[in-house]
């Protein structure tokens, strides 16, 4: 066990002992590192402001993400390197992503200006030959700018991201990669605050479990999408922080010919590629998760264990048939997903039991499926309805039927009325399935909220079956959806 926290930044190696459990990055960045280029704007994750880089290590290549730093906590970048918007030029030379911003002035107030060139840095370390406009706008989903326009940010992009990676950090990258090996040396840290409170980073399963035991008032952190908005919105004191994001058996993805076993600690960047092998609307699901920098932080147990009615995975995954697996100390069980969600904001796990993995089993030859998000903005935005649907077939008959919706009740939940009437009907035949559409309003009775009204949403809910069965049953996409089409024709954006 170590009592420090480590990681690169600019070339060295920074060690910290004085980490409070509540520190984010961009209060050290600014506030104890005196680097101001960094800017705060939502303090939500929502703006980009205070993009910044990690670059980590992923099955031992360096990979650059984005990440808002002003919900990140400062301990969670143990062992990555640190790039920040000082650390890009050289020598009074700027970085090929500066200096296509200055060509093309894609800059008005400046503000905005650092959180856009970090992301890009992350793009323009990735391989994109084919990138073009809707690529950087996805990947831009989470910057926002007022006043200069998104025309020439994106042509930047254009110009400097297609090509390979060109710049100092490219030309040392393997030197970064044995720094980063040597600072990931497997060891617990432990680091007491000046009160009675604690930050704990386990390395191990075993670790958090038994910390956990001992300390069941301590706060989880995966990826801090959420707690981090309970720090800087909420105000919430948390003296006790366990971070999960060091444990490898948390981080890992196992696909058999059965289905895919995703560690909880997975984030959402590293799970939409896997998952959308199985169907492109889990892809086209997830990259409208949030932004490249919440998908790169946010997890998919995180979205799990907190319970909220409108997360976007669990719908999707009860859809599938996952199961989850949960640990107290030595003891693990499974049990159905759809079964861990009790009540609005009551699941079931004891005190001191964790979320370790989920096991998404695969569609089968004869199962279909279709997914949608339905929200007030189409890029990063919390969903009104969200609709998952998978469907057993025999020839064009419906022999069983997997539903579930977020956003209609006070958990994710599946349409068990629905899913009866639907046993029978014939795909091309919608008179024979208008009774399953009718049937939602056995199953479901939603809340008006700020996002939606009861009426609204059961229509949505009812216009979303249908489409699935009308896809399902020989139209095109092209005809029922503005985005997301799944014809081979039209390229899906990762």
């Amino acid at each position: 066990m170590r009592h420090n926290i480590r990681f690169l930044w600019s070339g060295q190696v920074i060690e910290l002992k004085d980490v409070g459990p509540t520190e984010t990055l961009l209060d050290y960045i600014r506030l104890r590192a005196r680097q101001t280029g960094t800017k705060e704007g939502c303090g939500e994750g929502d703006c980009g402001a205070c993009t910044v880089a990690l670059g980590r290590l992923r099955n031992g290549q360096l990979v650059y993400e984005p990440v808002n730093s002003c919900i990140l906590l400062l301990a969670q970048i143990d062992g990555c390197e640190l790039v920040t918007i000082e650390d890009l030029s050289r020598d009074g030379t700027l970085h090929p992503i500066q200096k296509a911003f200055v060509d093309v002035h894609a800059s008005q107030c400046g503000f905005c200006t650092p959180g856009f060139i970090m992301n890009l840095f992350t793009l323009y370390h990735r391989d994109t030959p084919g990138l073009d406009h809707q690529d950087v706008a996805t990947w831009l989903a989470g910057n926002l700018c007022r006043c200069t326009g998104y025309r020439p940010i994106v042509e930047a992009a254009l110009e400097t991201c297609r090509d390979a990676a060109n710049d100092a950090f490219s030309a040392r990258a393997s030197k970064t990669i044995a720094a980063l090996e040597d600072l990931n040396d497997g060891d617990d840290i432990f680091i007491r605050s000046k009160d009675t409170g604690f930050t704990v980073s386990p390395s191990t399963i075993a670790s958090l479990c038994a910390v956990y035991l001992q300390h069941p008032d301590a706060t989880l952190v995966s990826g801090a999408t959420d707690v981090g908005l309970w720090i800087t919105k909420h105000m919430k004191e948390l003296p006790k922080v366990i971070l999960l994001n060091r444990i490898a058996d948390m981080q890992e993805i196992k696909e058999s010919p059965i289905g895919t076993h995703i560690g909880a600690g997975v984030t959402f960047a590293q799970a939409a590629t896997v998952l959308a092998k199985q169907d492109p609307d889990l892809g086209e699901v997830l990259r409208r998760l949030g932004s490249v920098q919440v998908r790169a932080s946010g997890t998919i147990g995180g979205n799990i264990a907190n319970g909220s009615p409108i997360g976007d995975s669990p719908p999707l995954l009860i859809a599938l048939g996952a199961r989850i697996t949960l640990r107290l100390g030595r003891v693990e069980r499974e049990l159905p997903l759809e079964d861990f969600f009790i009540d609005y904001g009551k699941q079931d796990i004891a005190e001191s039991e964790v979320l370790t993995g989920i096991f998404v089993p695969r569609l089968d030859a004869n199962q279909v499926f279709r997914a949608y998000k339905v929200s007030k903005r189409f890029d990063q935005d919390i969903s009104a309805v969200m609709a998952a649907f998978r469907f057993s077939l025999v020839k064009d008959r419906v022999v069983d039927a997997r539903i579930a919706y977020g956003g209609m009740a006070g958990t994710p939940k599946r349409a068990a009325h629905c899913e009866t009437a639907l046993i029978g009907a014939s795909i091309s035949n919608e008179a024979s399935w208008q009774s399953a559409v009718t049937a939602l309003e056995s199953d479901f009775t939603p809340l008006t909220d700020m996002r939606a009204s009861n009426t609204y949403r059961m229509d949505v809910a009812k216009a979303l079956l249908t489409k699935a069965l009308l896809e399902v049953g020989g139209s095109t996409t092209t005809q029922t959806r503005v985005t997301g089409h799944r014809e081979r024709e039209v390229r899906d954006v990762a």
